[in-house]
């Protein structure tokens, strides 16, 4: 047993140690009485591992100690009970619940006693025996683990100095080996060994798909950028209206940000389309010809174009940084910063992110409400089309489409609306610390926005909080390809998959060929002899074991048929050539609708806004609110439509996921005992007595269940 009278580790590496010595990357667990050793991952070797480590985790009645063993790598963290009945199965290679990968690891505080608490670096000396560890994790993760008093208390200092030792090196090699640390054990990429059947908008097949579930016949997938020449941060193929020609396409490029030129994005049935594209280069001036092709791109077959600033009046990137760090600050019980009781929930408001969280419902339910009153095509602008667009299109394509609200569509549209679309995670999430000047949570935002819909509208959705939890941690480790990546060039360059072409026949029309050789290592392979398919996120059966998964459905969830209409009224393909006649454009201005003129708003789409609010007066916007209102279709297609309440208490904080740190918010709950489900069901039947079920035998909409304090809801377990 280590004397008392030691009192100081210096965490500083000895240069005389070596990096890695092999007698002990190759080792494992000497600890083997009902225990078993870590399965390491392709290139993974242990580094140091505490035995006898006990792991505190919260269930409803407490705090609970699970006893194992805790093992540092050159990639990860990793707990394994003593019991290996009781772990994972072994098709999971990486148990999320455990295991952490190295460079997400935000601090660590090693504490002594009730008193001694020291946030810990690789600098750092520490005067006192470390007895318990609490490793914090990017994503509002904590993982706190206790060490016996039988000596080994030194093992926690082992620890310590492992994880800094290797975390720096881990972000070098996993951003040298481009992220494919983790490999799909059947190497398929059609989606037939995942859990939910998912779209990766990477071939051309899949756009075509998603025409023909919505019925947009009116318009057609484009190859123009299959070899990103035209732009990098753009996906291989784009759908635009069927009477534009590729070649007037291209000329339109040039005058966009990023080249990021209008396309479709979705098709409400009631006829409407949504489209998002990026702001007008500066100084643009594009000819008579161009000018009639990027008015063909944003009108779409429409006589009317609402062009909807996605900058405006939501917050901007930077802004939702700021209000995140002050969000983990307050949630993540900094040692550095003392908040009372009592100011608690002002200094939560202070932050601003239920702010931010409001004004993200309220456009993207002002813009659904747009698409299903008439036939008309609505554009989400943004200065360069990779941040708030994912996150408003995204948002409204859930509020109107039914589909998306199930877990393969919920999976599709990420990867349509961000993936595909090019929104740059490996800057936003920054999960090899490289420079924080591009980080910014927008996409861990957007699930916040979901969470609200969920509990707002529990029967709609066929995916869980939990779901939605599994999905906000994966996107922090970098074991995945799906979020390491700025857009689908760079996956692709970097995961080196087997790509697509296209090839025209008379008889079949365009159509998806694969290549038989990639280029792989400066050289030309066979598809079989290069790189392994990379795991992407939504291989859940690598990363959670089947009792986790089942709670990622929604028992409650009532599936809706939706029906495919044409809703363009196209019935003749000839009248897809026709250009309506009189073209009316109107720009979305603080909530009020601005009539402009289609010619000086494509050319300086700037100019034209402020202008247009010097120039009217309220009369007049009021009449050309009622005249673009006037248009409105006598069928309303809003029985899909949900309308979020966005308002004071309706937006509430996401206690599950930001109050994990917080000793007693800690649910990392099992499932339910047998008592505590008869208990609940009990009180179900109860209530059930006294609710009248209509005529339809359809359960009201209306009706929900709410258990109070620990009790078990279909938010918790799903």
């Amino acid at each position: 047993m280590l004397p008392r009278s030691v009192t100081s580790f210096t965490l500083k590496q000895d240069p005389q140690d070596s990096p890695l010595k092999s007698s002990k990357s190759q080792r494992i667990s000497k600890y083997n009485a009902g225990g078993a050793a870590l399965r390491c991952l392709p290139g993974e070797t242990i580094q140091e591992e505490a035995i006898r480590v006990k792991k505190c985790v919260h269930y409803n009645d407490g705090p609970h100690y699970i006893l194992g063993t805790l093992y540092c790598t050159n990639y990860r963290t990793a707990f394994r009970r003593e019991h290996p009945d009781k772990d994972p199965p072994a098709e999971v290679l990486f148990d999320n619940d455990n295991d952490m990968a190295l460079p997400s690891v935000d601090r660590i505080v090693a504490v002594a006693g009730q008193t001694k608490m020291k946030v810990v670096t690789a600098q750092s000396n520490l005067k006192f025996i470390p007895e318990e560890l609490l490793i914090y994790y990017k994503g509002f993760r904590l993982m706190r683990f206790l060490f016996s008093n039988d000596g080994l208390q030194t093992q926690a200092y082992k620890i310590i100095k492992a994880i800094l030792q290797y975390q720096q090196k881990s972000c070098l090699t996993m951003k040298k080996r481009n992220s494919t640390v983790l490999q799909n054990p059947d190497n398929k990429q059609d989606g037939s060994s995942m859990d939910f059947t998912t779209k990766f908008f990477e071939s051309y097949s899949d756009w075509e798909n998603e025409i023909d579930r919505l019925g947009a016949s009116a318009w057609r997938v484009s190859p123009v950028n299959e070899r990103y020449d035209t732009s990098t941060s753009l996906s291989k193929y784009i759908v635009v209206p069927c009477k534009l020609l590729d070649i007037d396409l291209k000329k339109t490029f040039a005058h966009f940000n990023q080249r990021r030129v209008p396309r479709w994005s979705w098709h409400h049935r009631g006829g409407s389309d949504l489209l998002r594209s990026a702001g007008f280069e500066t100084n643009t001036d594009p000819d008579k010809e161009n000018m009639r092709s990027i008015r063909s791109l944003l009108f779409a077959n429409h006589s009317q174009c609402l062009i909807v600033d996605t900058n405006e009046e939501l917050p901007s990137v930077s802004d939702i940084q700021l209000s995140y760090g002050k969000l983990r600050s307050l949630c993540l019980n900094d040692p550095s910063i003392t908040v009372s009781d009592e100011k608690w929930l002002s200094n939560l408001e202070g932050t601003r992110w239920l702010d931010h969280v409001r004004l993200c419902l309220k456009k993207s339910s002002d813009v659904s409400g747009f698409l299903s009153e008439g036939k008309r095509s609505v554009v989400l602008q943004e200065s360069e089309d990779r941040d708030l667009n994912c996150l408003l299109a995204s948002l409204v394509q859930l509020m109107s489409d039914p589909f998306v609200r199930t877990i393969s569509g919920f999976q599709s549209l990420v990867q349509k609306e961000w993936l595909s679309a090019g929104h740059p995670f490996l800057q936003r999430i920054n999960p090899f610390k490289e420079t924080d000047k591009d980080e910014s949570p927008v996409f861990q935002l957007f699930l916040d926005c979901v969470w609200q819909l969920i509990q707002q509208f529990p029967n709609a959705f066929e995916f869980t909080e939990s779901y939605l939890l599994a999905l906000h941690d994966s996107a922090f480790h970098p074991f995945c390809s799906s979020f390491m990546y700025n857009c689908q060039w760079e996956r692709i360059r970097g995961c080196q998959r087997q790509f697509y072409s296209q090839t025209y026949t008379p008889v079949n029309g365009w159509r998806d060929v694969v290549q038989d050789r990639i280029l792989y290592n400066g050289d030309y392979k066979g598809v079989e002899e290069g790189k392994p398919t990379p795991v992407t996120v939504w291989r859940w059966d690598l990363f959670y074991d089947h009792l986790h998964r089942q709670q990622f459905r929604n028992p409650f969830y009532q599936n809706k048929k939706q029906t495919v209409q044409n809703g363009n009224g196209i019935t003749d393909k000839t009248s897809m050539l026709d250009a309506p006649n009189q073209l009316q454009m109107y720009r979305l201005c603080r909530g009020s609708l601005v009539l402009q003129s289609p010619l000086l708003s494509l050319k300086n789409g700037a100019v034209a806004k402020k202008g247009a609010r010097r120039s009217q007066s309220v009369e007049n916007l009021l009449d050309e609110e009622r005249q673009f209102r006037g248009h409105i279709s006598t069928q309303h297609y809003t029985s899909d439509l949900l309308q979020p309440l966005w308002v004071g208490p309706w937006v509430r904080l996401w206690k599950r996921c930001y109050l994990r740190c917080a000793t007693e918010m800690q649910l990392d709950l099992p499932p339910p005992s047998a008592a505590a489900l008869a208990k609940e069901l009990k009180s179900l039947l109860e209530k059930l007595k006294n609710f009248h079920i209509p005529n339809s035998q359809e359960p009201s909409a209306s009706l929900t269940i709410q258990t109070g304090g620990n009790g078990f809801s279909p938010s918790s377990y799903g």
